[in-house]
């Protein structure tokens, strides 16, 4: 009897998901606004040139953003549309105002027809865009060659101490990677523009030059008169007959003795 009182029945599955529960440590839920945390090469990370020597105003990248910040320069790495339009007016604001009155007053006495006077001021408006244009590339090619270059010479404290910097793998992958797909189509998009100004500043003066030569050859071909030995208006030979007869000799003309 006392065997039997001693015998417990066996566990079941339930007892045993009870028995393990009693005996497990509690989890404890996680906070709702918790946010796991991967490590990545990328986090916190610093930037390649923290070693560098270069001052922060010489390194290569930091000229390149003032330089994309910078009138006129960030105007070629804009839009297209926009770009051309801002030459556009600086070239008829030029022309118009201080070409065209230079032409028009510069000329008075020369007998300049008015279209001669308004390429004389188109002239000085291509002039002065081109040597905007001009200014543009030198920068951005400045700065394009300091981004493609595996070295970077600065100044320390002026021009007496020039040093010069090796950069390192990752700081030339970037400046270079930079230099070619930002930099590069700049250049671009100024040398042809220049090609364009040339042209059409050559064209221009050419026009210029070609009516102005014909202005003078028909002006002194009207002038002359018959026998070619007298321009109009500055020499007659009836009036000089009158004044030096005997200048004339065996012409007819009034004798001293009449």
């Amino acid at each position: 009897m006392a065997l039997l009182l001693t015998l417990k029945p066996p566990l079941t599955p339930a007892h045993l998901h009870h028995t393990t529960n009693l005996f497990s440590p509690k989890l404890k839920p996680k906070h709702p606004h918790f946010k796991p945390h991967f490590s990545s090469p990328f986090n916190n990370q610093t930037p390649p040139e923290t070693n560098c020597p270069v001052p922060q105003d010489q390194q290569p990248i930091n000229e390149y953003q003032s330089l994309s910040t910078s009138s006129p320069f960030s105007w070629a790495s804009g839009d297209f549309v926009e770009y051309c339009s801002k030459l556009v007016v600086i070239g008829i604001g030029f022309g118009l105002f201080v070409g065209l009155p230079v032409s028009w007053y510069g000329s008075v006495g020369v007998g300049w027809e008015l279209g001669q006077r308004v390429l004389g001021g188109v002239c000085s408006g291509l002039f002065v865009v081109t040597g905007v244009v001009v200014r543009m590339y030198l920068g951005w090619a400045y700065v394009g060659n300091r981004l493609l270059s595996a070295t970077v010479e600065y100044e320390e404290t002026g021009w007496y101490d020039g040093q010069l910097w090796v950069k390192t793998a990752e700081v030339l992958a970037r400046d270079r990677l930079l230099g070619s797909f930002t930099v590069k189509p700049v250049l671009n998009r100024l040398k042809n523009t220049l090609v364009t100004l040339a042209i059409s500043l050559f064209v221009s003066i050419a026009l210029l030059i070609n009516t102005e030569s014909s202005q003078k050859e028909g002006y002194i071909t009207s002038g002359v008169e018959e026998g070619g030995r007298s321009v109009a208006g500055v020499y007659n030979d009836e009036s000089a007959r009158s004044f030096e007869p005997e200048a004339f000799c065996g012409g007819s003309g009034p004798s001293m003795d009449d």
